[in-house]
């Protein structure tokens, strides 16, 4: 998001305030996920048929081909649109959260032209701390599922849900440094940019060269009617649709789509109007209050029996996950943030001491809703599904609780000199 004055420049007081109605926003947000989650779980428990029953209902989007005729190739005919039968949680995985998606590709965008990773040695402690918390669960897990079935879904334990993190340290109020929730934002967005990469490289399969090449169309059109000068949102909308239906029949995860749109907003003041802004400012909460709780209902609903939640701990994939959230997310960012400040490679932000880094990195752990994401993705098999599901339920609320608690200790205690490089 971005502010401007009379010579079109950020106002850093304007950023600020952005970001604290951001983080307020996310917070609530995290509750609100949480509530969404318990729900799906006691919603599967109890009204287990029901619950299954709802989200495999199949909605079919259109009813017939749409085809365009091309005089000069021989009056041949190029199919535009055909309709798509998806299940209901399919709809909210591959169409809903494609919203989700874009979000982060503007906080993505605004982050690289306003925020900490703008500057280079500003950004260079979190996108290393960010690689650190990625490496290292993501061979936890590797190690233990190495030549099983479970193996697809090593990137799992790979991601920071920022939305529970800010919920957590919310709780804190002013205890705690602002560089704290800084330091932990911008890690979180560099670990999104991880997570999307995964995504795309990794869990994309089947690729149609034609519709991916209609996407690809749809993008240059996008950054075109820019050049152009052309500011009606709703024209954007109508084509940003038509690319995640091209997207989506490519093969090429559809979500993705929503994110190469966040990258292509502008982040400045585009003609008077500060429209990145005006577009998160009325995305966001729909995000945060219904799309995302309406994702944790869809894939939270995991039965959790003595029995079940016996099975799951007999395997590798929870184990996996759990340790990878709780061991590979603190050690690595911890690690990486340790050696990244002594070495002299970035900065830590003011008032941001080792043991504040230390709880921070604990925090990291909890990678509810993309880890849920990623999953979905590595298995079509229900039991390992459920294993995963169990494995990220687990993880994240030992992650979370571990680091609060930490952290509040870390408050009530004498204040610790600030992290500095070696001398």
């Amino acid at each position: 998001m971005a502010g401007n004055s009379s010579n079109g420049r950020f106002r850093p007081r304007r950023v600020q305030g952005i970001l604290r109605e951001f983080l307020q926003v996310e917070a609530a947000g995290g509750f609100a996920l949480m509530s969404a989650a318990i729900i799906a779980v006691v919603w599967a428990n109890t009204l287990t048929d029901t619950y299954h029953d709802v989200w495999e209902w199949e909605i079919t989007l259109g009813s017939g081909d749409i085809r365009m005729t091309v005089p000069f190739w021989d009056n041949q005919s190029i199919l535009l649109f055909q309709p798509i039968t998806e299940h209901l949680s399919g709809w909210v995985n591959d169409a809903l959260m494609t919203i989700f998606f874009f979000l982060v590709g503007l906080e993505v965008k605004r982050e690289f032209v306003a925020g900490e990773l703008r500057d280079p040695r500003a950004a260079a402690l979190p996108i290393l701390a960010a690689a650190g918390g990625m490496i290292v669960p993501a061979a936890i897990f590797a190690a233990l599922n190495y030549g099983g079935e479970g193996i697809d879904g090593w990137a799992i334990p790979v991601a920071t849900d920022i939305a529970f993190v800010v919920g957590v340290l919310a709780l804190f109020g002013p205890r705690l440094p602002s560089g704290l929730r800084v330091f932990l934002l911008t890690l979180a967005i560099a670990d999104d940019i991880g997570g999307i990469v995964i995504i795309a490289v990794f869990y994309t399969s089947g690729i149609e060269p034609g519709y991916l090449l209609a996407a690809g169309g749809g993008f240059a059109l996008i950054v075109a009617l820019q050049m152009a000068g052309l500011r009606y949102i709703t024209m954007y909308a109508v084509i940003g649709v038509a690319v995640w239906y091209y997207a989506f029949e490519s093969g090429v995860h559809a979500t993705i789509s929503g994110v190469v749109l966040g990258l292509l907003t502008p982040a400045r003041p585009y003609r008077g109007h500060r429209v990145m802004e005006q577009i998160e400012h009325r995305l966001l909460p729909y995000s945060n209050f219904i799309i995302v709780p309406i994702f944790a209902l869809a894939n939270a609903g995991v039965v959790m029996t003595f029995g079940t939640l016996e099975d799951a701990f007999s395997e590798s994939v929870a184990w996996g996950i759990v340790l990878g959230l709780i061991a590979g997310k603190t050690g690595g960012v911890f690690l990486a943030t340790f050696l990244g400040v002594r070495l002299g490679i970035g900065r830590i932000p003011a008032g941001v001491t080792l043991p504040h880094a230390l709880g921070g990195a604990m925090l990291a752990g909890i990678g509810f809703t993309v880890a849920l994401f990623i999953a979905e993705l590595s298995y079509d098999d229900h039991v390992l599904l459920d294993q995963a599901k169990i494995g990220v339920f687990a993880g994240s609320l030992a992650a979370g609780i571990a680091g609060a608690l930490f952290l509040y200790l870390v408050a009530r205690a004498r204040p610790t000199p600030p992290m500095t490089t070696m001398t």
